[in-house]
């Protein structure tokens, strides 16, 4: 029952079996959750969200390295959990959420310092905490481009 529930959550029900990118699936549909699902978009609902996920996460992913071997592709409880904090406290709109996107799926791919260093903790803890720091480096930077580029519509509503 520990395995089948850890593979039920971590793979974020089954998106993680894709064949073909798994994480960019699995982020894609956090982001279109919170893009068509007005009530993720409220900020007590997106906490509850993130820290569930994460939670969840850090028990599941261990589950399934258990099973599958070092940080497995068909985790992917860390991209759910980290695309959304990546929208946290954003102003919502199609462009925002292409940006996060975009944004995440960059920190997540590329590792820069300290999320390289948090994936070397052991089990649940470093297959999530990369992405959560992935997450927010990409809420950081969106931050910043729509600091410097306020003439684009980010907060537009949907």
């Amino acid at each position: 029952m520990q395995k089948w529930l850890g593979r039920i959550f971590g793979s974020a029900f089954g998106i993680g079996y894709v064949p073909f990118a798994p994480g960019t699936f699995a982020s894609g549909a956090a982001a279109l959750l919170c893009l068509y699902v007005p009530a993720i978009r409220e900020l007590p609902m997106l906490v509850f969200l993130i820290a569930l996920s994460t939670m969840i996460g850090v028990w599941a992913s261990g589950v399934m390295e258990e099973e599958y071997g070092e940080d497995p592709s068909q985790a992917v409880i860390d991209e759910v959990a980290g695309q959304w904090i990546s929208l946290f406290a954003i102003p919502f709109s199609p462009l925002a959420v292409l940006l996060a996107f975009i944004l995440f799926r960059l920190f997540d791919v590329l590792k820069p310092g300290p999320v390289d260093w948090a994936q070397r903790l052991p089990g649940g803890w470093g297959i999530m905490s990369d992405d959560v720091l992935a997450g927010i480096l990409a809420n950081l930077s969106l931050r910043l481009v729509m600091f410097a580029l306020p003439m684009l519509p980010y907060g537009l509503s949907l």
